[in-house]
C-alpha cells in the first residue's frame, strides 16, 4: 500500500522510512531540497511538488500531513484540495487543535474527501520503537488504512486505534501531552530535591537506573532521564528554559471549560512559563513586599 507524506522533517521522514521498511511505498514531499534528499536516501520516493506527489499515488489516495499546526495545515490543504478526488483520504498527523480538525473534516467532506486527525506520539524514537496513534474520523476510512497504521504502530495489535469521530484523535493527543507535562514536572522536581541534598552526595544517574526496574515510578520518561543523566550528570550547557508546543495550554483551557480540576497539569504549564523569565517583575515585587511589612533584607539586582 502506498502513502503520500507531506512534510519530511525528522518525524515525517522517520514515519515514511518505517513504512518503507515495512514493505510499503512512501512518496514524500517537502519544500526543502535537503529534507527531500535525506528522505530519498532512506528509500522514500521524494518528489518536488504536491502535484507530483498526488500523481504518484494510486487511487483512492492517502496523504499524510506532518506539517506545523495552525495556518500551515490550512495552507497545505488549500493546495491539495484541487488535486485530490472524491474517496481520497487526508490524515493530519501533527499536533493540531482538535477544533481545527473538526472544521477541516467538515470542509473536506463537502468535496467528498475523508479526513482523519491522528494524534501521533513517539518522537525521534518512533522509527525503531513504533508510534502511538490516536485516530479520529470515519471508521471505514481508518479501516482502509489499517495496513499502514499497523506498520507505524509498535506492533499490529498495540499502540493504535480509532478513538472516535473527527477531532477525537487530536483531542486525545492534547490530553496525552497535558499528562506528559505533569509527569515531567514531577520527575524534575524530585531529582532537583535530591540534587540539593549535598551531604548525601547522591549519584542521580544511579538512582534513576535503580528506579527503572521494579519501582512504582518506572516509565519511558524515567528511562530517558537516566540516559540524559548518564551523559551529563550536572546538565552542564543546558539553559533552564522550557518551551511548550501549545497542547498543555489547550488542555488547561479544556479543563476550565469542562469544570474539571487539573491542578498538576496547570502548575506544570505555569512552571514552564516561569522558566522563561530572566528578570521576574513578580519576584522583585515579592521581595519588596517582604521588606515593607517585615523589614526583610532585599538583595541588590
Amino acid at each position: 500500500m502506498d502513502l503520500g507524506m507531506v512534510g519530511l522533517g525528522r518525524m515525517g521522514a522517520n514515519m515514511a522510512q518505517r513504512l518503507v521498511r515495512g514493505g510499503h511505498r512512501a512518496v514524500g514531499y517537502d519544500p526543502g531540497a535537503q529534507a527531500r534528499e535525506r528522505a530519498a536516501q532512506a528509500g522514500v520516493d521524494a518528489v518536488d511538488s504536491l502535484q507530483a506527489l498526488v500523481a504518484a499515488l494510486s487511487a483512492p489516495r492517502a496523504v499524510w500531513l506532518m506539517v506545523p499546526a495552525g495556518q500551515a495545515v490550512d495552507d497545505t490543504l488549500a493546495q491539495l484540495l484541487p488535486l485530490l478526488a472524491p474517496g481520497d483520504t487526508v490524515i493530519d498527523g501533527g499536533n493540531s487543535n482538535y477544533k481545527d480538525s473538526v472544521r477541516r473534516a467538515e470542509q473536506l467532506a463537502q468535496a467528498g474527501l475523508h479526513y482523519l486527525d491522528c494524534g501521533t506520539s513517539g518522537g525521534v524514537w518512533g522509527l525503531s520503537e513504533g508510534y502511538s496513534l490516536m485516530i479520529g474520523g470515519d471508521a471505514d476510512a481508518a479501516e482502509r488504512l489499517r495496513p499502514l497504521l499497523e506498520t507505524l504502530a509498535p506492533t499490529p495489535d498495540r499502540g493504535w486505534g480509532r478513538v472516535g469521530p473527527n477531532g477525537a484523535g487530536h483531542y486525545t493527543k492534547m490530553i496525552h501531552n497535558g499528562i506528559e507535562y505533569g509527569l515531567m514536572q514531577a520527575y524534575a522536581e524530585g531529582f532537583a530535591i535530591m540534587q540539593r541534598k549535598a551531604e548525601f552526595g547522591l549519584d542521580l544517574h544511579q538512582v534513576a537506573q535503580i528506579w527503572r526496574h521494579g519501582s512504582v515510578v518506572r516509565s519511558w520518561l524515567l528511562d530517558l532521564s537516566a540516559d540524559a543523566l548518564g551523559r551529563n550528570p550536572t546538565l552542564e550547557g543546558i539553559a533552564p528554559y522550557v518551551a511548550d508546543s501549545g497542547e498543555g495550554r489547550w488542555t488547561v483551557a479544556e479543563a476550565i471549560d469542562l469544570d474539571v480540576a487539573a491542578p498538576v497539569i496547570t502548575a506544570s504549564l505555569l512552571e514552564r512559563l516561569r522558566s522563561r523569565e530572566k528578570d521576574s517583575y513578580a519576584d522583585k515585587l515579592l521581595a519588596a513586599m517582604r521588606n515593607e511589612f517585615g523589614g526583610h533584607a532585599v538583595k541588590a539586582g
